[in-house]
């Protein structure tokens, strides 16, 4: 079985969400992360989300939201996950490639997110874009400040630094379908040196649909494609890739568990 780490399940018009889930779930993909974007939009995925099995929800602030709301508590977003479908905060981060909001407003919403994970127990998806060094500098000085805290740095298209950073401090590196890109090479000698156990699967859908399907709606189905092209550059069976991602999320997402 192969988990889709990070995807955007609300994108898919009602008719068509029953289609995506059988077409995943016909991909061997059993279970999907959809990821929380904004307050409001968190609340209608978990209501997405809820009733499904299989499917599970995270709450947070997109940085390229940061600047529409004011930045909540940490104590806020904590409590956002106490319902047994959330199981992880974010996506938040940092994104200077759109600049749709002043960086110090980013960089306050993205340590406001780590200090909520801190404080639930659950992980934290990162959004990086063009911020390498803030990212890896914020990281370390919350964990210095304040203790470990688990997060990933979903759909890795970063530099060798920020992996290698993130892997030092506890974190995990989730590949999309840029993996599978032609141009990727760098990436995936660094997929390909990630340490077996920080290494997790996404689409991102519906967005970066990979190589074979380039232009149009990505959907979780898809994470096969760049699940093969991981077990490629590593030198693994797709079947021993997949139990190894699976394996990956359940130890960083202990609530994800079938009910």
């Amino acid at each position: 079985m192969l988990i889709d780490s990070h995807c955007h399940l609300d994108y898919f018009k009602d008719v068509e969400f029953a289609d995506v889930l059988a077409r995943a779930r016909a991909a061997g993909v059993g279970e999907m992360v959809s990821i929380g974007t904004s307050l409001e939009q968190s609340r209608r995925i978990l209501a997405l989300v809820e009733n499904e099995p299989g499917l599970w929800c995270s709450v947070g602030i997109h940085p390229q939201h940061a600047h529409e709301e004011p930045v909540p508590e940490p104590e806020v977003l904590a409590a956002m996950t106490d319902h047994p479908k959330v199981i992880g905060l974010g996506e938040s981060g940092l994104d200077y490639f759109y600049e749709t909001a002043p960086h110090d407003v980013q960089q306050a919403g993205f340590r406001a997110h780590i200090r909520a994970a801190r404080l639930a127990g659950v992980p934290l998806a990162i959004h990086a874009r063009n911020a390498d060094d803030d990212i890896a500098s914020i990281l370390a000085e919350e964990r210095d400040a304040g203790g470990p805290f688990d997060f990933l740095l979903h759909c890795f298209s970063s530099g060798r630094a920020l992996a290698e950073a993130a892997i030092a401090m506890g974190g995990y590196v989730s590949f999309s379908g840029i993996l599978t890109f032609p141009k990727s090479t760098e990436l995936r000698e660094i997929a390909r040196d990630m340490p077996p156990d920080r290494i997790l699967v996404e689409t991102d859908a519906p967005y970066l649909a990979p190589a074979t399907h380039r232009g149009k709606r990505n959907e979780p189905a898809w994470v096969a494609h760049t699940a093969a092209k991981l077990a490629e550059v590593r030198g693994l069976s797709p079947e021993e890739l997949a139990a190894l991602t699976t394996a990956n999320f359940r130890r960083l997402y202990p609530k994800a568990v079938a009910r």
